[in-house]
C-alpha cells in the first residue's frame, strides 16, 4: 500500500445511506482505493495517517456550475431588487446575454484567470471534481474556447473537471428571429466541434431559452455524436423539460421548481438525477419549490450542486448549498450528503470512479473537523475542512 488512513470514522455513502464506519481505515496504491474498512482489518502500508477520530467522506462532487465566465452581474441583481423580473431583464438584453459579451470579450488565459478564485473557493470546501459548463460564448469558436478553459482548470489544479457544452443555452443578438437556424448551428457544427473537448452537451429548456422541440433537437444531435445529455429543466415553467431528458436518456435534469408527477416517473424510469440548485432558488426569491416528495416517492436520486454563475447563483461554496438544500428543500442529512457525493457522481455519469468511498475507486477523500456528518449540513459559513485528497495525494 502507498498510503494509510487510520483512527478515522467514515462516511463511505456506500448503500442507501451514509455508511458509517466507527473506526476505521482506508487504504490507497497507486491513486486507487484498495481498503475502506474497520481500521482492526487494515493493510500495512508505506505511510500511515492518524486522522485523530477525524470524519471522512468521499470527497465533494459540484454537477452543475457555470465556473468559467467573464465579468459580473451585480447591477442587474440591484434591478431585480427594485422588482424588475429575470425574465425582464433577459428580453431587454441583460441576464446571459450581458455575460456573453464579457466573455466573448475575454482571452482563453483570461477566463481562466478569472474562474480560478471561484474554483479555489470550492477547493478549500472538499471539492474534488466539478462539472464546468460553457454556454457564454454562443458561438463556435467562443464555446470552444470556454471548453477549453475549463480543461485548462483540471491541469493548473488538483481537481477532476467535467466540461459540458451549453450551447444551446440563450439566442445570441445575431441570431434573433432565427432560434431555428442557431439550434442548427449548436448541432451541426458546434457540438462536432466539441468532440474532444466536452463530456456532455446541455440546452437550456426554458420560455426565455429554447422550447422542448428545440432542445429535442439538441439531445438529438449530442447523443448521435456519442456525448452524454443532460437538460436545464422546469426552472421557470412546467414545459416537460424533464421528461424530454428522461426520452434521450439524460445523466441529470437540472432545477426541476416546476417539474410534474409525469416528470418525475419517467426520470425514475430513466434512471435520470435530479440535480436540485438551492442557490438560485434563494437568489432568485422563488416560492414554488421543487417536488421533492414525488422524487423521494418515485426513486428519483437527488444531487445537489452550486450552480456557481454570475446572474441567478453567485456562489462558490457546496457546504452552504448543503444547508439550503435541507432548510429550503427540506431534504434530509443523508439526502443532503448523498447530493454531492453518490448522486451528484452519477448526475456526471462518473459512479464508477467517484461518489463513494470504495475499493477500485478514485481516492478522492475529505477529511473534516466535525463530531457528527449532521455537522456539514447544519452550520451557515462555516468550513470544518482538516484537508482533502485527490487521487491519493494530500492537497
Amino acid at each position: 500500500m502507498d498510503r494509510l488512513w487510520t483512527n478515522a470514522r467514515l462516511a463511505t455513502m456506500a448503500g442507501d445511506d451514509l455508511g458509517v464506519i466507527e473506526d476505521g481505515a482506508i487504504a490507497c496504491r497507486d491513486g486507487r482505493l484498495v481498503y475502506a474498512g474497520p481500521r482492526a482489518d487494515a493493510p500495512k502500508a508505506a505511510e500511515t495517517i492518524d486522522c485523530s477520530g477525524r470524519w471522512i467522506t468521499p470527497g465533494l462532487i459540484d454537477c452543475h456550475t457555470h465556473l468559467v465566465h467573464a465579468g459580473n452581474r451585480a447591477n442587474e441583481w440591484a434591478m431585480r431588487l427594485e422588482g424588475v423580473s429575470y425574465e425582464e431583464i433577459a428580453r431587454a438584453g441583460g441576464g446571459i446575454l450581458s455575460t456573453m459579451h464579457a466573455t466573448r470579450d475575454a482571452s482563453e488565459a483570461e477566463l481562466v484567470e478569472s474562474a480560478l478564485p471561484r474554483l479555489d473557493a470550492l477547493l478549500a470546501e472538499g471539492v474534488t471534481t466539478i462539472e464546468i459548463k460553457s454556454g457564454y460564448g454562443l458561438r463556435v469558436e467562443d464555446e470552444l474556447k470556454m471548453l477549453r478553459a475549463a480543461r485548462v482548470l483540471g491541469t493548473v489544479r488538483d481537481v477532476r473537471v467535467s466540461p459540458t457544452l451549453l450551447g444551446a443555452h440563450a439566442l445570441p443578438p445575431e441570431y434573433v428571429g432565427r432560434a431555428d437556424a442557431y439550434v442548427d448551428l449548436v448541432c451541426e457544427e458546434m457540438i462536432p466541434a466539441a468532440i474532444g473537448l466536452a463530456d456532455a452537451v446541455d440546452a437550456f429548456c426554458e420560455g426565455i431559452g429554447f422550447t422542448p422541440e428545440q432542445s429535442g433537437l439538441v439531445l438529438a444531435a449530442a447523443r448521435e455524436a456519442g456525448f452524454a445529455v443532460k437538460l436545464h429543466a422546469e426552472q421557470l415553467s412546467a414545459l416537460g423539460g424533464a421528461s424530454l431528458a428522461a426520452s434521450h436518456g439524460a445523466l441529470s435534469a437540472d432545477h426541476l421548481e416546476h417539474a410534474t408527477e409525469t416528470d418525475a416517473r419517467a426520470m425514475a424510469e430513466a434512471g435520470t438525477v435530479a440535480v436540485l440548485l438551492p442557490g438560485a432558488y434563494y437568489f432568485m426569491r422563488e416560492t414554488h419549490l421543487p417536488p421533492v416528495d414525488l422524487l423521494r416517492t418515485h426513486g428519483v436520486p437527488i444531487a445537489l450542486a452550486t450552480d456557481c454563475n454570475p446572474g441567478t447563483s453567485p456562489t462558490t461554496s457546496l457546504l452552504l448549498m448543503l444547508n439550503m438544500g435541507a432548510t429550503l428543500f427540506r431534504l434530509t442529512v443523508t439526502e443532503a450528503l448523498r447530493g454531492v457525493t453518490v448522486h451528484a457522481a452519477r448526475a456526471l455519469g462518473l459512479s464508477q470512479e467517484v461518489g463513494t468511498i470504495e475499493p477500485d475507486k478514485a481516492c478522492d477523500l475529505a477529511i473534516w473537523n466535525i463530531a457528527d456528518p449532521a455537522e456539514l449540513v447544519y452550520r451557515i459559513g462555516a468550513n470544518p475542512l482538516h484537508s482533502r485528497v485527490k487521487d491519493g495525494r494530500c492537497c
